[in-house]
């Protein structure tokens, strides 16, 4: 999936002195590489810019939401979010955010910076909310 939006957002992204940019490009080719992922973007300039991947035949809207949080377009940071019961968090790194997932309860990592371990982490959260998606 690559839209006109996305791919413009991507490339107009200058400032970036933490590395979230780099970080949200690695989520968004390991989510372009899951068999039938549909991506959508959904762009709300000076509050986020998400990036939404659902499954055929799933449930809920979405099974994983990669939001670039835009309060400071100058320190962009990402929110990865996941339906509670989707995902299991050995490491504690999550927050539970009561339906702050489209009305439903959430489960975020925030990464204000480029961190590969955390960016490996949030993948395997990724593949286990793309199989539990369809479960």
């Amino acid at each position: 999936m690559e839209t006109a939006e996305l791919t413009q957002f991507i490339d107009q992204w200058r400032t970036d002195g933490a590395g979230t940019r780099d970080a949200f490009i690695t989520f968004k080719g390991h989510l372009e590489n899951m068999p039938d992922a549909v991506l959508s973007f959904k762009a709300r300039p000076g509050i986020s810019y998400s990036l939404r991947a659902a499954r055929p035949g799933q449930q809920r809207e979405l099974f994983v939401m990669v939001d670039v949080i835009d309060d400071d377009p100058d320190n962009r940071w990402l929110s990865v979010c996941f339906y509670g019961e989707m995902i299991t968090d050995p490491d504690e790194l999550g927050d539970l955010i009561p339906g702050g997932l489209l009305g439903e309860d959430g489960h975020c990592f925030d990464l204000n910076e480029s961190d590969d371990a955390m960016a490996a982490y949030l993948q395997k959260r990724m593949d286990e909310a793309y199989q539990a998606a369809v479960a």
